[in-house]
């Protein structure tokens, strides 16, 4: 397991697994599934995430949990 760790609830995830194609959409973009964990590009770095809860409590204020 490639491990990340969710920098809201704290919980290893494992990236790769993350990142997996599920399908595509009719235009061709890929799809993931993100009732499986998810991610966030902010400044220069990614950061992932259990759910989307999380996802959107460290959109709301992301210095609070990448300086904890």
């Amino acid at each position: 397991m490639a491990g990340v760790v969710d920098p809201v609830c704290g919980k290893e995830l494992d990236e790769e697994m993350l990142r997996a194609i599920r399908g595509q959409t009719d235009g061709g973009a890929n799809e993931v599934d993100p009732s499986l964990g998810t991610r966030r590009f902010h400044d220069g770095k990614w950061y992932y995430f259990d759910s989307v809860d999380c996802r959107f409590r460290f959109m709301g204020d992301p210095d609070k949990y990448i300086n904890k």
